[in-house]
């Protein structure tokens, strides 16, 4: 497969990246977690839609951007690199796949987070406390109530089970249901996948950052072998995963060649950029010590949100078992 990022996804990535410095970087999460202030990142959602990202998915004959995958993962990289909380892969990916061209999309165009279940993969909606919650099903696609909320490992992330209220839109009307769970729960994992892959890249340069500033012995320790080789394993992981998100949704955007498993392309993107992601979060630890550990620390929101999309959209073990069966 002949693929590469063009200018166009240059230009996506450094759109959200400039939306998120304005709206104050990494501070935008620590106000979610330390104060459950919503209002920085709900107002970074806002700007999102206003530049088209939150509708990539959407067709543009009802006000989306037209885009596809290979758009929205480029995005959602940038916004993991961010450590942007709420229900991004929800938002970006699953709700608006979901929905096709409904009029429910206008909420999510105008800047309102969307989240979504889709169980048993999914069986809890993220942050529906401040996003327009629904429920995926073989039945077809609900408005839903969130059930009792329960804490996450991530501080700016918690989850509920949801209740069906109405029904929005029914299978037949755009695909058989088992291709609309198909589709939503790919999209789910291909989003995640792509922002375990932002995250992986930020702990990787705040972890190479410090090596460069502290010193031991006189010397900084990023000129000690050891430290080096834990930084490349890293960066060689990131760069392996990065090309199977890439290439699995090339496929979702029908572009593969013929004969494709788009699915197993799908797993294998999640696994991959899970591990990388993974191995960051234990080698930031390592190169940061004692300060990784707490709170105070920027990477405390890294690991955090790590931990809690390792197992979002379908854990390693259900992937890894989704491409044995193909093997």
């Amino acid at each position: 497969m002949d693929f590469l990022l063009n200018d166009i996804h240059t230009d996506l990535a450094q759109t959200v990246d400039g939306i998120l410095d304005r709206a104050g970087g990494v501070a935008v999460a620590r106000a979610w977690a330390e104060n459950d202030d919503h209002s920085a990142a709900l107002n970074v959602y806002r700007q999102l839609a206003e530049a088209g990202i939150t509708g990539l998915l959407v067709p543009d004959e009802i006000g989306g951007s037209g885009a596809g995958a290979v758009e929205m993962v480029a995005a959602v990289e940038r916004l993991g690199y961010g450590v942007l909380p709420g229900p991004i892969a929800e938002t970006l990916a699953v709700v608006p796949a979901a929905l096709g061209a409904g009029p429910q999309l206008d909420a999510l165009l105008g800047g309102t987070p969307a989240t979504c279940a889709l169980p048993p993969v999914c069986p809890r909606a993220t942050n529906p406390d401040v996003a327009t919650p629904y429920l995926i099903t073989d039945d077809g696609v609900f408005s839903a109530t969130p059930g009792e909320l329960l804490a996450s490992v991530d501080p700016t992330r918690r989850v509920a089970e949801m209740s069906s209220d109405e029904l929005l839109i029914e299978p037949t009307q755009l695909i058989e249901p088992s291709q609309l769970i198909e589709r939503s729960r790919d999209l789910g994992a291909l989003a995640t996948a792509a922002q375990l892959i932002g995250l992986a890249s930020a702990m990787l340069d705040l972890a190479a950052d410090y090596a460069k500033s502290r010193k031991q012995f006189g010397r900084e320790i990023g000129s000690f072998q050891a430290v080096k080789h834990h930084l490349a394993d890293v960066a060689i992981a990131i760069e392996m995963a990065r090309p199977l998100v890439h290439a699995a949704a090339v496929g979702i955007d029908g572009q593969a060649p013929d004969g494709t498993d788009v699915g197993r392309d799908v797993s294998a993107a999640k696994v991959a950029a899970g591990d990388a992601a993974h191995l960051a979060y234990r080698h930031s630890l390592q190169v940061l010590g004692a300060i990784g550990y707490t709170a105070e620390h920027d990477l405390s929101l890294y690991l955090t949100k790590t931990r809690a999309l390792l197992s979002a959209w379908g854990t390693p073990a259900h992937h890894r078992a989704r491409i044995l069966e193909t093997l």
